[in-house]
């Protein structure tokens, strides 16, 4: 069905993301962190598979983590997937990567997803919403996830705390298909402000602020680069192009010979001017389905003239799906649990009669348990009398006697020496825990090496960089 609908599928796959660190480094990109000992980025690359969609744009921020990733995609999807990996900038943001490759978006329409989204929600239904309202983006949201109770992501068994995490303030049409105001969750203890115009023209609006922007978005590509060749300093998808389509999505002369809206303009007045012979027509308008189908109103000039300056913005909301995004140090705890856990069909593991994943080449000592929602990773070996709870470890590490991981994501290639004991934590590759070493609610930077007998709680370790101040 995609293929007929004639979208280009764009991924956005970031690059070493302060939010982040010590868990992303330069030979570890944010688009191979591991989930369930697979690189984030297969999520998405997985789910767009099902759906063939196989033509695809990765964009990765960095020349150095884009020829990581790309080697990576070439090994993991040969004959899968025909994949163009385009290196840009760091920090240009979402709305500058885009901008970057303008000349390879070809397309009527655009899809855009972040390459750091898990969920099972198929893109070719935001594209036929997309289509069936001819909008000039769709945005797909969610249900905002919980998150753990803590910022380092200790479970400590205390799922039934966990709060919704603070989300965007959303409103919708009383139909929930059209996007009428957009903005960050931190103003939820401000007062909101919403164009008056469009809350005249639809009578009503649905405040949600249980949603979440899973930055998977349908775009008319002539509407996004119009945007982005004039918001030169537009920087952000979500923060920027989007509150912007849905602002001025009553008064969108904006797509018409390149010229901006009035009021973009500071020509307050003419804006004023035309927003009253808008809304004129509109108020009577309130109660048909789309408060954009201004063709109805009849067709005679001025009727006709206002049709084409709207544009719209439509959302689809995932219900009774899983859908989250990696980009904080708490999600990365929060989607390795629940992919070892309740969205364990995502995982693409079958899991045992234990309900666990245990690789048939790894090795476990004399009285060592690997509880349910583990997973053990190929040619990992664990000494004697050892505890794994809730935990994921990758593969090829080398772990000692006496030692409990509980809640815990474990790297690939990592050595723990005996007695040590992991709760709460990450614990990046090629790490050496020496002897007797206790980690709760810690993150621990590849190639660190810590020393026999440590205690840490609550803190982030990694070496420094090159040229680092100490």
């Amino acid at each position: 069905m995609m293929q007929n609908m004639d979208f280009q599928v764009v991924v956005l796959a970031g690059g070493t993301s302060k939010n982040l660190v010590p868990l992303v480094s330069k030979e570890v990109p944010k688009a191979l962190l591991p989930v369930a000992n697979r690189p984030v980025l297969s999520f998405v690359l997985d789910l767009l598979e099902t759906n063939n969609l196989k033509n695809l744009i990765v964009v990765v921020e960095g020349d150095h983590e884009a020829r990581l990733v790309g080697g990576w995609i070439s090994s993991a999807y040969v004959d899968r997937l025909h994949v163009e990996v385009a290196s840009v900038p760091e920090d240009v943001g979402t709305a500058g990567a885009l901008r970057a490759i303008a000349r390879h978006l070809t397309s009527h329409d655009i899809l855009v997803v972040s390459g750091d989204l898990v969920c099972d929600v198929s893109p070719g239904e935001v594209a036929a919403i997309h289509r069936r309202h001819d909008a000039a983006v769709t945005s797909m949201l969610c249900l905002s996830p919980v998150t753990g109770p803590s910022e380092s992501g200790s479970s400590s068994g205390k799922d039934k705390a966990k709060k919704p995490g603070r989300n965007n303030i959303i409103g919708l049409d009383p139909t929930k298909q059209f996007l009428l105001h957009i903005a960050a969750g931190s103003e939820v203890e401000k007062d909101i402000r919403v164009q008056k115009s469009i809350l005249r023209a639809v009578g009503q609006m649905e405040i949600r602020s249980d949603l979440m922007d899973a930055h998977l978005y349908a775009f008319k590509r002539s509407v996004l680069q119009e945007v982005l060749d004039q918001k030169e300093n537009f920087h952000s998808l979500k923060q920027d192009v989007l509150p912007y389509l849905v602002r001025s999505q009553l008064r969108s002369d904006l797509f018409l010979n390149g010229a901006l809206p009035a009021e973009e303009n500071g020509n307050e007045k003419a804006a004023s001017q035309n927003n009253k012979v808008l809304l004129s027509q509109l108020v009577a308008n309130a109660s048909t389905p789309s408060f954009h189908d201004l063709h109805f109103l009849g067709s005679n000039t001025a009727a006709a003239s206002i049709s084409r300056k709207t544009h719209k913005c439509c959302v689809y909301i995932a219900k009774n799906k899983y859908c989250a995004r990696l980009n904080s140090t708490q999600a990365f705890f929060d989607i390795n649990r629940d992919v070892i856990g309740d969205a364990s069909h995502l995982s693409g593991y079958t899991f045992s009669t234990q309900n666990n994943v245990i690789d048939p080449s790894a090795k476990l000592g004399s009285k060592t348990t690997v509880g349910p929602q583990c997973v053990l990773g190929e040619g990992s070996e664990m000494g004697d009398k050892c505890s794994v709870k809730r935990s994921v470890i990758g593969r090829h590490c080398r772990i000692g006697s006496n030692v409990k991981v509980v809640n815990s994501v474990i790297m690939n290639h990592v050595t723990v020496g005996d007695g040590c004991t992991i709760q709460g934590s990450v614990i990046c590759s090629n790490v050496t825990l020496q002897e007797r070493v206790t980690l709760k609610d810690c993150q621990v930077g590849a190639g660190f090496v810590v020393s026999a007998g440590s205690e840490y709680k609550g803190e982030s370790l990694a070496r420094k960089e090159k040229g680092q101040s100490q």
